[in-house]
Order: C-alpha cells, then sequence, then structure tokens
C-alpha cells in the first residue's frame, strides 16, 4: 500500500531553493509526507549537512526509514511538528538550524486511501487522523458531541456558513444508527446542504473542518511557527506551504508581526531596528504555475510564505 499510493509534492524545486542556504546547514522538514521535499533537500546538502524530518502518519513514518534510514545525516521524529524544540533540544542544536519547511495538509496517499477516512468520495471507517494511534477518531466524536460543538467546529474550521443545520443533521442521524463510514457522513452533510457550490462536493468544507479539529492542524501550527523562529539561526529561513485561508492567515500574521517587532503606544519617537523585529519577509508569496496545477490540480491552493530570521 505505502509504494502504490503516490504523491506528487507542491512547490517542490520553488520551496528548497528558498529553503537552502549552506549545504552543510541544518534543516527541518516539518511534515515529511512521502519525502518529496525531503528528498530533494538531501541531494541538495553535503556530506556535513543534516535532515531532521517529522511526521505524525506511522505510514510515512515507514516510508522515511525505508527510503532514507541508512543516510547518516537523515532523522526521522514520528511526533506532531509542535514537539519541534523538544526534538532540537534534544538534539543539541537550538539556535543552529539554518531552515525550517512545513507543508501543511493532507498528502495525497492520506486522501487516497479510503482507509483513512479523508475522503468523501470513497467510503471508509470515519477514521481522520494523522496517527490513528492517538486520540479520538473523527466518528468516535462525532458519536459524542454536542449538537452546538460540531456546528462551531464546522463553522470555526471550515468556514461553513450552513454549519448548524449540517451539526442538527449529524446529530439526529446518529439517534437512528452511529455514523461510522465517510460516505454515510458525505451523505448526510450534503443532504443538508441547501446550497451547492460549483466544482465543489457540497461536504467539502465540513470534512476538512472535522479533520482539522480532530489532528488539532490550527493549534500545533500556531505552536510551531514560534518554536521554529527560536530554533533557526540568523539567517535561517522559515518557508510555509499552505492550503487553505486559515492556515495562510495564521503564517501572514505571525510573519507580519515578527517582522514589525515590538508593539509601542501610538506617537512614541522609536527608530525601526528599536523594535527589535526577528524576521524579514523574502519576496511576495509564491503559487504553483499554470504547468504544475496542470500536472497537480491539488496544487492550485497552495501558497509558499518565505521569511528570514535576523541576526
Amino acid at each position: 500500500m505505502l509504494e502504490e499510493l503516490q504523491h506528487e509534492t507542491v512547490l517542490l524545486e520553488s520551496a528548497v531553493v528558498a529553503l537552502l542556504g549552506s549545504p552543510s546547514g541544518v534543516y527541518v522538514d516539518c511534515t515529511f509526507g512521502r519525502g518529496g521535499h525531503s528528498q530533494r533537500i538531501l541531494q541538495s546538502l553535503n556530506s556535513d549537512g543534516r535532515l531532521m524530518a517529522f511526521d505524525k502518519d506511522p505510514q510515512a513514518v515507514a516510508v522515511a526509514r525505508d527510503r532514507f534510514g541508512t543516510d547518516p545525516r537523515f532523522t526521522i521524529v514520528q511526533s506532531s511538528f509542535a514537539q519541534l524544540r523538544e526534538a532540537i533540544q534534544a538534539a543539541g542544536l537550538e539556535g543552529k538550524i539554518a531552515g525550517v519547511l512545513l507543508d501543511l495538509g493532507v498528502s495525497s496517499p492520506q486522501l487516497d486511501d479510503a482507509q483513512r477516512g479523508f475522503s468523501f468520495t470513497n467510503d471508509g471507517p470515519l477514521d481522520m487522523r494523522m496517527n490513528p494511534e492517538e486520540g479520538l477518531s473523527a466518528a468516535q466524536w462525532l458519536a459524542v458531541a454536542g449538537e452546538q460543538e460540531i456546528a462551531n467546529v464546522i463553522y470555526r474550521y471550515g468556514e461553513e456558513k450552513f454549519s448548524r443545520r449540517m451539526a442538527r443533521a449529524i446529530v439526529e442521524q446518529r439517534q437512528v444508527a452511529p455514523i461510522t463510514g465517510t460516505l454515510q457522513l458525505a451523505e448526510i452533510i450534503k443532504h443538508a446542504n441547501p446550497a451547492w457550490e460549483k466544482h465543489k462536493h457540497p461536504a467539502t468544507r465540513a470534512f476538512q473542518a472535522i479533520r482539522i479539529y480532530i489532528n488539532r492542524e490550527l493549534e500545533d501550527l500556531q505552536s510551531v511557527l514560534g518554536q521554529a523562529l527560536d530554533m533557526l539561526q540568523g539567517g535561517g529561513r522559515l518557508v510555509v506551504i499552505s492550503f487553505h485561508s486559515l492556515e495562510d492567515r495564521i503564517v501572514k500574521q505571525f510573519i507580519s508581526e515578527q517582522a514589525r517587532g515590538d508593539d509601542y503606544p501610538p506617537g512614541v519617537p522609536v527608530q525601526h531596528a528599536d523594535l527589535n523585529p526577528r524576521l524579514k519577509k523574502i519576496g511576495k508569496p509564491v503559487k504553483a504555475d499554470a504547468q504544475e496545477v496542470a500536472n497537480n490540480p491539488r496544487s492550485r491552493s497552495a501558497i509558499m510564505r518565505i521569511a528570514e530570521k535576523l541576526n
């Protein structure tokens, strides 16, 4: 199964070019996935360079060990990237990281494998966990969550305006029979959605919301950005690829705040350098070009932001 489900890495070359400075530096790939970025980084490093990668998914970790386990420059950590600081400090590399890369969202193998429970077009168990060995599955959460909680999750993480109707339908249906399958949930949501968007499945936003909530994706993102900044050396790069507006908003706000520096009351005369900015923005946000979108439609929504730590 690991080899059958392929993943086409988004913004591969542009991300690695933006990330890499010295070929002997220490880099972190916070989302190994199927190793596209990691492979390209390792190809660019010399014998002194090092790469530490993270992934929650046991299948991704297995792929990492199979592909790069014999490379002494490579280390894989099975954990959320929210544990970045802990892992880097344990390795004695605090303040010595030359670049941190985050490629957010769900990988193609996770989406395409119906048994993982992410897909609303292929039937499978309603799981949605990046690490199926930890936490509640989507089915377990939907079985016990209150209607208001479900509505709030779908609205907050999916920006779905019909969240209350969907939550009500879920609660009503679970009283008839447990909701345990992806197509079962997709049908419930579909019938509760009165306004289908063109070229978009009516359950898209709700599935996204539940997945983000189950995996604490936004909380982990907010946590790792500050950790990455602390772990970077002066001149080190932070490169983040987002796939929806909620992620990108967090990244954009973080970079802007760190580039602006300390807050002072309006009217206080202060030089920019005295504001203690910690980052500077590098270039404009990068999107996939037409050729990449044609080859990989999932890259259409990708947006990459780049920042550099100031000395």
